[in-house]
């Protein structure tokens, strides 16, 4: 099954016309799904402030919010960018590994992250990726990787709790291309979020958060 290709072109041309400066309006607007999967596992406390964000620093155009969109369905071929996260244990069907697989490689991005850093969250999505691609693996972004700088120049960040620390980021590459970033503290940005009851209670999460997933979407629509 193949991606939406002519949504993810007028999505690269606004990306690149943005951050090259180019004038004249945008030609669509950036849609971000917000994966539904394992029955009804999703994330309920992941602020989409990064896209407003992004729309004031550059002029890539998005709807704005996420759209619930179900691993499962054919759907997910409609969206360049996706977010995955949530709390606890977790397992995929075969048919939600069989789309997630074929979305990372035929021009999708998923940025994942572990709500409240669950590690039974953290322990579920690794295995379902080695699942996914076992000959492939995991490997921390460095500093000096382009995600870290694409719109916003991200370094050490303050933590909701520990000392002050560069972002674990890692990230999966597929024939030259980073199709996927996961983080196993929580890129939640709680502080953001417009309804109430989310705070990543006994989590851990990245307060460069904003910026982080902002730099994600650009570098997603431009690599």
């Amino acid at each position: 099954m193949k991606i939406n290709m002519l949504m993810l072109l007028c999505a690269l041309s606004n990306a690149l016309g943005s951050l090259l400066l180019a004038s004249g309006p945008p030609e669509a607007k950036v849609t971000c799904a917000n994966l539904v999967y394992d029955q009804n596992k999703t994330s309920k406390c992941f602020s989409n402030g990064f896209l407003e964000e992004l729309e004031k620093k550059t002029n890539i155009e998005t709807e704005g919010n996420f759209l619930p969109v179900r691993l499962d369905s054919s759907e997910l071929f409609q969206h360049p960018f996706a977010i995955m996260s949530g709390e606890g244990a977790f397992s995929l069907s075969a048919k939600e590994r069989e789309h997630l697989h074929s979305y990372l490689l035929n021009g999708g991005f998923l940025l994942a992250s572990a709500g409240c850093s669950s590690k039974a969250w953290q322990n579920s999505f690794t295995t379902q990726i080695e699942r996914m691609f076992p000959e492939r693996k995991l490997v921390k972004l460095e500093m000096d990787h382009p995600i870290f700088h694409t719109v916003s120049d991200v370094g050490m960040s303050k933590y909701k709790s520990g000392k002050t620390r560069f972002p674990d980021l890692y990230g999966l590459e597929i024939d030259g291309r980073i199709v996927l970033v996961y983080s196993p503290d929580g890129l939640n940005d709680t502080a953001s979020v417009k309804t109430g009851g989310c705070c990543c209670c006994g989590g851990n999460e990245i307060k460069a958060a904003k910026l982080i997933n902002m730099n994600l979407l650009a570098f997603a629509l431009t690599h």
